[in-house]
């Protein structure tokens, strides 16, 4: 931000040096730069240091172009300027010394004070659209992963799926399940294969069990069944069944009875 003014004293023409100027060939006009160096330095808020950029100070010839007035003029005024220490030369850059003679100390604190909530702002603004930028980026990149990552899946249920058999469905209940290969396994190593496979139908239609591989099921009622005991009397006379198996021994095997004679 730029200073709208500088401070002028009031009896600035009753000073010595502006006094001794006046007495000069051409005293309007360089007590006219006079002034405008003041605004200048006022414009640009640098302390009282006359400079085109960071790098560059004024010069005699930049003075001369921006105050429209002779080279000799502007030459006349610094060399004045100079001599009543109105202004101070260092390696070719025009500085004012006591600058703060010419400004506001308060109005320059509320400057400075202002600048530093201006460039803070600025800051926060900026960290803020870094911040939004890298969610955007982020999310866009973790978008693109999860895209991803759904096609490969796909691409695996896809593979799993053709590696699958296909399964059909066979019992009066349409509920056993078995692929070709397996019915073809069933066939050969059982030669009553359609009675189990109605068994396993019927006990899984009355009672809502379900088994993840019905060949292997059949197998294992197999091996259970080749080893259902038999009828077992104990000598105390009390017979001790399994209602169940012995239904499905007798089922199995008929039992023959055998008329006595009397004589």
């Amino acid at each position: 931000m730029e200073l709208k003014w500088i401070k002028l004293c009031v009896n600035i023409f009753d000073d010595e040096k502006i006094a001794l100027i006046e007495s000069m060939p051409d005293a309007d006009s360089i007590i006219v730069i006079w002034f405008k160096i003041l605004c200048l330095a006022g414009k640009q808020n640098n302390c009282g240091v006359l400079m085109l950029s960071d790098r560059i100070p004024y010069t005699e010839e930049m003075l001369a172009t921006i105050f429209r007035r002779p080279m000799s003029t502007v030459r006349l005024a610094l060399t004045t300027f100079e001599s009543f220490g109105m202004i101070e030369v260092v390696n070719g850059t025009i500085t004012i010394p006591n600058w703060e003679r010419h400004q506001s100390v308060d109005k320059l604190a509320e400057l400075k004070e202002y600048n530093r909530l201006a460039q803070q702002k600025s800051r926060a603004k900026k960290r803020a659209l870094q911040t939004v930028n890298d969610m955007s980026m982020t999310c866009q990149r973790s978008q693109g992963i999860e895209e991803d990552i759904d096609k490969d899946i796909e691409e695996d249920i896809k593979e799993i799926d053709k590696e699958k058999p296909t399964r059909h469905k066979y019992g009066e209940y349409q509920n056993v399940l078995l692929s070709d290969e397996d019915f073809e396994k069933l066939k050969k190593e059982f030669f009553d294969w359609s009675d189990r496979i109605e068994r396993l139908s019927a006990y899984m239609a009355s009672t809502g069990k379900s088994y993840k591989n019905h060949l292997a099921t059949i197998r294992n009622w197999a091996r259970r069944d080749s080893k259902t005991p038999t009828a077992d009397v104990k000598p105390t006379g009390r017979a001790s069944y399994d209602l169940t198996e012995f239904e499905r021994a007798a089922a199995q095997k008929p039992i023959v009875y055998k008329r006595k004679n009397n004589d």
